[in-house]
């Protein structure tokens, strides 16, 4: 795939084939990618928790919040549930901030995981104190972000948002899963005339 595609492939996937597996060794991999990514002054203050386990993967997924806009749409159901998490986490004891390194790892390990045919979803939106309590995570380590990764058992597709500028993702009588953008002449706000 070229890059162009893999960004195009790399939606929000909120519903997975969940009795697909996918194992330590391909999340050690997608770590890897969030590794080797840009770190701003090259501190590298990321950490990962990775959990290929149902039972664990049961207790995370008990501590996160999905998809806003769909107001009675409590989260994906059994079945159809992430087969793996990366937890992103700032070690403290090299750095207060992590900048936007997250921002950065989060994408490469997503565009790794569409190369290997799989989807996920980053989520920020995520009970951080009650999932340091039941993963035991260290004080030192700030939570950032949680993604859930798996099979995609859903259709994403994306289309221009509307006149009036709405870009709320919906999801249609399929089940099929609506994500407007804003067109390119509406994000580049001033564009510089090259010199000849």
């Amino acid at each position: 795939m070229q890059l162009r595609d893999l960004v195009m492939a790399n939606r929000s996937y909120r519903r997975f084939k969940e009795e697909k597996a996918v194992g330590c060794d391909t999340l050690k991999e997608l770590v890897d990618l969030g590794r080797l990514s840009a770190s701003g002054s090259n501190i590298q203050p990321l950490k990962y928790i990775i959990s290929a386990d149902r039972e664990k993967n049961s207790r995370i997924f008990s501590h996160l919040a999905w998809a806003g806009y769909l107001k009675n749409w409590p989260g994906p159901a059994e079945g159809e549930r992430p087969a793996g998490y990366i937890i992103i986490l700032c070690d403290t004891d090299i750095a207060k901030s992590p900048g936007c390194d997250h921002g950065i790892a989060a994408q490469s390990i997503m565009l790794g995981a569409v190369e290997k045919g799989l989807g996920g979803c980053i989520i920020g939106s995520v009970n951080r104190e009650e999932l340091r309590r039941t993963l035991g995570i260290p004080g030192r380590y700030d939570i950032l972000l949680v993604l859930a990764l798996g099979y995609p058992a859903e259709e994403v597709v994306l289309e221009n948002a509307n006149q009036d500028g709405d870009i709320k993702y919906w999801r249609d009588n399929k089940g099929v899963h609506h994500v407007p953008k804003r067109g390119l002449k509406d994000v580049i706000v001033m564009e510089a005339i090259a010199e000849r």
